[in-house]
């Protein structure tokens, strides 16, 4: 099955690559314009797709890590890292990527946003969370633990909204924002770790690095939050 395992890697990096540049293209253009409509667009066609490619990846790792990383020695710490890990930030950027659609979508009908659908993943993805966390503490390894805890708040953050009463009018504003920003994060920490693992094993789940994509789009969400009372939005 490591034919399989490499096909899937494939296309997930193509997908990756364009959603790494589309996504640069979306926070330049006027929010709500077409041009940044579009760029949205090829964006999340790419995060889904690249997402759908981990999911593949993880559940291979799952079954036979040593197999699907030869290179590799440690089938149980592996199976966490490689298999639990990345079927987990899968979910969680699947999840991300379609709160923050869902949520334009629903701009005037809140209530949609608590189709069962959008609350099952939620669910799921809190669920792989406790699961990845449990799994990190099982091998000590913090990273695990660490993205565990982004899982518990964006899923809490973002049934908290669905099921808030009557928000504010613009509120699904910076909901959208603060998720795509996400998952914006969590497409460079994932080519960031790719490349760590082919070109420095040693450093590849190191908590500091994986931090640097999160530091930077933590940084776009404040900016661009603090600006949104006078920011230009194309007509809703």
């Amino acid at each position: 099955m490591p034919w399989l395992f490499h096909l899937f890697l494939a296309a997930h990096v193509g997908a990756g690559i364009a959603a790494l540049t589309s996504f640069w293209g979306a926070i330049l253009t006027v929010k709500g314009g077409r041009a940044h409509r579009a760029w949205g667009r090829v964006f999340t066609t790419g995060i889904y797709a690249a997402s759908a490619m981990a999911l593949g990846m993880g559940s291979l790792s799952l079954v036979w890590p040593l197999a699907m990383h030869p290179q590799l020695t440690d089938e149980t710490l592996y199976r966490g890292l490689f298999g639990w890990m990345m079927v987990y930030l899968a979910l969680l950027t699947i999840s991300m990527t379609r709160y923050g659609l869902m949520v334009i979508a629903n701009k005037r009908r809140h209530d949609a946003n608590r189709h069962w659908t959008m609350v099952a993943l939620q669910l799921l993805v809190l669920a792989f969370a406790i699961n990845c966390a449990g799994q990190g503490i099982w091998l000590g390894q913090p990273l695990m633990i660490l993205v565990a805890l982004l899982g518990f708040g964006t899923t809490l953050t973002y049934l908290r909204f669905m099921y808030r009463p009557a928000p504010a009018a613009r509120a699904w504003l910076p909901e959208h924002l603060k998720a795509m920003v996400a998952t914006g994060i969590s497409a460079y920490t994932a080519f960031l770790s790719v490349g760590l693992i082919e070109l420095f094993p040693a450093h590849a789940f190191n908590p500091v690095i994986w931090a640097i994509p999160g530091t930077v789009g933590m940084m776009l969400i404040i900016h661009y939050l603090r600006g949104l009372p006078g920011r230009r939005v194309a007509a809703e």
